[in-house]
């Protein structure tokens, strides 16, 4: 399983990931979900995968051949004249994998090697998108109604989102705000692990703004947990109590 969450805010996006993947207790390895591909002053776009992790590998090494074979770069992400574009593109090549996958591997193994990704980024002379693409290759895209998306463990850092989302502010708050929840799932769910991915493309700027991976011994990491879990005892204790005499 992972954690992955891309975030829309009136400066631009925030991305954030972690990188443990399993088959079992005692198997646990490190590899990157978040992937990146730009040409500094025109675009940057930015992926983020969950679910098989041989599906997931397939797709991104397409994608990533396609950006250095001459004859393909014409259908590379670096062309694509709109995120749309890049989207729907994406979105097809997940769609074409999946199913190569399960045809290869009979009906058995329907259901097996499906997957997930957000897509975001910026193509010059347009707006910041983001994207959630389905394994059947179909995709939503970020709103004012839905302005952030996850994908695979997604239900134990919701809430925290959902409490403390706001479009207008700043990255350093969001990326706050991606620290709690994410400490939060990890708190609860084993399949996520740290380290984790970050990522920042700043509006119009077509770089990345902003790019670290955070370990175990993250200083900041370390005191948004130790603080967070600190603040939820206080604000529970600060609750009114309750009596059995009330009842």
């Amino acid at each position: 399983m992972t954690y992955c969450v891309g975030m829309m805010l009136d400066r631009g996006l925030v991305l954030m990931s972690d990188t443990r993947t399993n088959s079992g207790v005692d198997n646990i390895s490190v590899f990157r979900k978040m992937f990146r591909w730009e040409v500094p002053g025109e675009r940057i776009i930015a992926v983020m995968t969950a679910g098989n992790l041989a599906t997931t590998q397939a797709v991104v090494s397409q994608l990533e051949e396609r950006t250095k074979t001459p004859d393909q770069r014409q259908n590379s992400v670096l062309k694509s004249s709109t995120m749309f574009q890049v989207a729907t593109d994406i979105g097809r090549l997940l769609r074409e994998t999946v199913l190569g996958q399960q045809t290869a591997n009979g009906q058995e193994g329907e259901g097996r090697f499906t997957a997930s990704m957000i897509v975001a980024g910026q193509i010059a002379g347009m707006e910041p998108r983001l994207f959630l693409i389905y394994p059947e290759g179909n995709f939503i895209e970020a709103s004012l109604d839905t302005p952030f998306f996850q994908i695979g463990e997604t239900k134990y850092g919701r809430p925290i989102i959902l409490r403390g989302y706001d479009r207008s502010m700043s990255f350093e708050e969001a990326i706050k705000l991606l620290f709690v929840s994410f400490d939060s799932t990890l708190k609860a769910n084993l399949s996520v692990g740290l380290p984790l991915d970050l990522l920042v493309i700043g509006k119009d700027e077509f770089v990345a703004t902003h790019e670290r991976r955070i370990t175990h011994d993250d200083p900041y990491y370390q005191a948004i947990s130790t603080g967070w879990g600190r603040a939820l005892q206080h604000a529970f204790n600060s609750l009114p109590e309750y009596t059995l005499e009330d009842s």
